[in-house]
C-alpha cells in the first residue's frame, strides 16, 4: 500500500492530511501518516490571541489523534530529525519526559514524503536574544508569555498607585522586536488585555499602567502591505498608547532591556522576539535536498524538491517561486492553504499515472487585526490594478473568515457552524480573557 507521510501538522500540513485521509486513507487506497510533535493543533496566525489571553488554547486546539481517527490518516507524535532518502525513512527523536525516555527514536517509511514543518523566529545572531526575548512561534510559547504577563499585572496591581495619575516608573513596560502582522496584532491585543483586566477587578490596572513600544528596524511597519494601510495601522497603534520605533535596529537584549544601534536602551519588563522567520536548523543539508539560506527546502514550481520527486514541501518551510524575477512565496497561512490544495492533486494524478500541475501563487490581499479597537487590510491584490483598502467592521468580517476557511476546510461546513454556535455561547458563559 502507498506509504504517504506528511511532517507537520500546522495550517497546510493538518490540511493536506485531512483531504488525503478522506480521499485515500478510508478507502485503503494508501496509509497517511500526520507527524508533529505537538498533540494538538492551533492555527498560527492566533496566537498572538493566546499570548495576549482573547483566546483559550484549551478550548480551541484541535486533538490531532482525534481528528486522525475521524478522517481516516494516523498520527505520530514526535519531533523530525534525519532523512534517509536511499531507504525513503524518515527518522523521528526520542521523546523525553523528566530526564527519563519515554519513546526511543523511531523510523517512519514513505513513499512520498510531505514537509510541512512551518517556520520559528530568526534572532539574527542578535546578542541576548534567546536568553531575553519570547519567540511566538509556538502555542507552548505563547502560554508562557501569558503566564508571565499575568505575573507582571499581578506584581504591578499589589503596589501602591493611583492608576489614574501613574508616573513614569509605574508601568507594565512591554517591548515587541517586529513590525510585522504578529508584533503590529500583539501590540494591540495586550492593550485590549488591560482593559479586560480592569472590567474583572484587578486593582490598580488600567490602559495607562501598559507601556508597549514595537521596534522596527525597516522605515515602516507591516512592510508586506502597502504604503497606505501601513501608515493607517501605525495611527490606529499611536491612537492607542502603542510606541511605534520604525527604522530603529536592536542590537542586544538584556534583563533591563533593548539595546537600539543609536545606544538607547527601551527597559522592559517582557520582550517578544518577532522579527523574521527561518526552518529549524536540522533542515540545513537534510538527506542532501537543496535550502537556502534560511534552511528552507527549495523547490520547483510542482512543490517538489529539486533533487527528489518523492520529497514535497509546502508552507513556511518552502521556498517556491512565484515568476523568474526571483521572488518567493511569502510565508502566509493562504499560501499554506493553496500549497496544500495542489499537492493534494498532485498526488492524486501522480497515482493515476498523470503529471504533476505547477502551482500559481493567488495573492487574496492580507488583513491585520488591531483586536477590538480595528481591523485594516489590503484585498484581491492579484485581480484589481492595486489593491483595495477595507478597514473597520467589514475587515473583522473577513479577518475572521479566513479562520472559518480554515476550519472548513478540516471539519466541513455543518461541524464549523456548530462550532460557531458554540463560540457564541461561550461569549456569554465564559471570561472574555483567559484569566488562569
Amino acid at each position: 500500500m502507498l506509504k504517504i507521510v506528511v511532517v507537520g501538522g500546522g495550517a497546510g500540513g493538518l490540511e493536506l492530511a485531512t483531504k488525503l485521509g478522506r480521499k485515500l486513507g478510508r478507502k485503503k487506497k494508501a496509509e497517511v501518516t500526520l507527524v508533529d510533535r505537538d498533540r494538538t493543533h492551533l492555527w498560527k496566525p492566533l496566537l498572538h490571541e493566546v499570548a495576549a489571553g482573547s483566546m483559550d488554547s484549551g478550548i480551541d486546539a484541535l486533538s490531532f489523534r482525534s481528528h486522525a481517527s475521524h478522517c481516516g490518516f494516523s498520527y505520530q507524535k514526535g519531533e523530525m530529525c534525519g532523512l534517509d532518502r536511499e531507504n525513503k525513512e524518515i527518522h523521528l527523536a526520542p521523546i523525553h519526559e523528566e530526564g527519563k525516555e519515554l519513546v526511543p527514536e523511531r523510523t517512519i517509511r514513505y513513499d512520498i514524503l510531505v514537509m510541512a514543518i512551518g517556520s520559528i523566529s530568526n534572532d539574527f545572531g542578535t546578542k541576548g536574544v534567546k536568553d531575553h526575548c519570547i519567540f511566538l512561534d509556538n502555542p507552548a510559547r505563547a502560554h508562557l508569555f501569558h503566564q508571565r504577563l499575568l505575573n507582571r499585572f499581578l506584581q504591578f496591581s499589589s503596589q501602591a498607585v493611583d492608576p489614574e495619575h501613574p508616573r513614569s516608573d509605574e508601568k507594565v513596560r512591554i517591548a515587541i522586536v517586529g513590525g510585522g502582522a504578529t508584533g503590529v496584532e500583539l501590540s494591540a491585543e495586550l492593550h485590549n488585555a488591560a482593559e479586560q483586566l480592569k472590567a474583572y477587578g484587578v486593582p490598580n490596572v488600567s490602559n495607562e499602567c501598559l507601556a508597549v513600544t514595537l521596534v522596527e528596524a525597516g522605515p515602516r511597519i507591516l512592510p508586506a502591505l502597502p504604503e497606505r494601510i501601513s501608515g493607517a495601522a501605525h495611527n490606529e497603534l499611536s491612537k492607542m498608547g502603542v510606541d511605534v520605533r520604525t527604522a530603529t535596529m536592536v542590537t542586544e537584549a538584556s534583563t533591563e532591556g533593548l539595546m537600539t544601534q543609536d545606544g538607547e536602551l527601551v527597559r522592559a519588563d517582557l520582550m517578544v522576539w518577532a522579527a523574521g522567520i527561518k526552518c529549524p536548523d536540522f533542515m540545513k543539508e537534510l538527506g542532501g535536498l537543496e535550502t537556502n539560506r534560511i534552511n528552507q527546502l527549495i523547490v520547483r514550481k510542482t512543490l517538489q524538491t529539486t533533487n527528489d520527486d518523492a520529497v514535497y514541501a509546502i508552507g513556511d518551510c518552502a521556498s517556491c517561486p512565484i515568476d523568474d524575477s526571483g521572488k518567493t512565496v511569502p510565508p502566509r497561512a493562504q499560501s499554506a492553504h493553496q500549497m496544500a490544495s495542489c499537492v493534494y492533486e498532485n498526488i492524486l494524478a501522480g497515482i493515476k499515472g498523470k503529471q504533476p500541475k505547477e502551482y500559481v501563487y493567488k495573492d487574496y490581499g492580507s488583513l491585520v487585526s488591531l483586536s477590538n479597537y480595528s481591523t485594516v487590510g489590503s484585498l484581491m491584490g492579484n485581480l484589481m490594478r492595486g489593491s483595495m483598502k477595507v478597514e473597520g467592521r467589514i475587515a473583522r468580517v473577513m479577518y475572521i473568515s479566513l479562520y472559518r476557511m480554515h476550519q472548513i476546510a478540516l471539519f466541513g461546513y455543518l461541524k464549523t457552524g456548530l462550532i460557531m454556535l458554540v463560540g457564541r455561547l461561550n461569549q456569554v458563559l465564559r471570561p472574555k480573557l483567559k484569566l488562569h
